[in-house]
């Protein structure tokens, strides 16, 4: 190394530093717009790729959505049934998530760009906004079986589409993950709306009947 290197670095402590520094504050073009396609030789044609990703992302502006109703009575749910549901809304949440993560990899996988932000996700939503206060537990269980079949209809919709498209990767996501998991978390959740006795079983007719018979008689 030169003599006069070695002085400027001693006398300077800040001199060799500037590479390993941020770079801080930086802005340019996109390199790709949203709803603009980068083809990739997935051997569709575009106009298959761009239509499955358009009807992917509404699903995933859909399921981003119901993902966080889910965490919203989470947080707040109460009552008898706390703990349960507790632990099962926070479940089909895990779930809901693992399914944003395989639509929105599968929207960039047929060359476009999926939702991200929350902004985009309100603004494209089909899913009705909750309030910010808390519910009662029929109504958030409701809530959710709503916007569980709202899913449901676009994602059979939406299959079809693909498979008559030839976009086999599209049409398993939809049915084997989107539909098959919103069925079963529908069943879980919708089992809980049944009015059944919760300590006392219900007499059979005829027991009441006899019960009614003898009341009457005392009197």
């Amino acid at each position: 190394m030169p003599r006069d290197s070695k002085s400027n670095s001693k006398s300077d402590p800040q001199a060799g530093s500037d590479r390993s520094r941020p770079i801080l504050h930086q802005h340019a073009h996109e390199i790709q717009p949203y709803g603009k396609l980068a083809k990739l030789p997935i051997a569709l044609d575009e106009s298959v790729c761009a239509e499955s990703a358009e009807n992917l992302n509404q699903v995933l502006a859909d399921t981003i959505t119901l993902r966080d109703l889910y965490k919203k009575h989470h947080w707040q749910v109460a009552g008898h049934t706390f703990y349960q549901l507790h632990l099962l809304f926070d479940k089909h949440y895990e779930e809901q998530n693992e399914l944003v993560d395989s639509i929105a990899e599968r929207i960039q996988s047929l060359g476009a760009i999926s939702l991200a932000m929350a902004a985009d996700v309100a603004e494209t939503t089909i899913i009705p906004r909750p309030p910010r206060g808390r519910e009662e537990v029929p109504v958030q269980i409701s809530r959710l079986l709503e916007a569980h079949e709202m899913i449901l209809k676009e994602a059979r919709t939406m299959s079809k589409q693909a498979d008559e498209s030839g976009d086999d990767g599209t049409n398993d996501l939809l049915v084997s993950d989107i539909i098959r998991t919103n069925e079963l978390q529908v069943w879980f959740i919708s089992e809980h709306l049944v009015d059944v006795p919760v300590v006392r079983a219900d007499a059979p007719g005829t027991e009441k009947e006899a019960a009614k018979s003898k009341s009457a008689s005392a009197r």
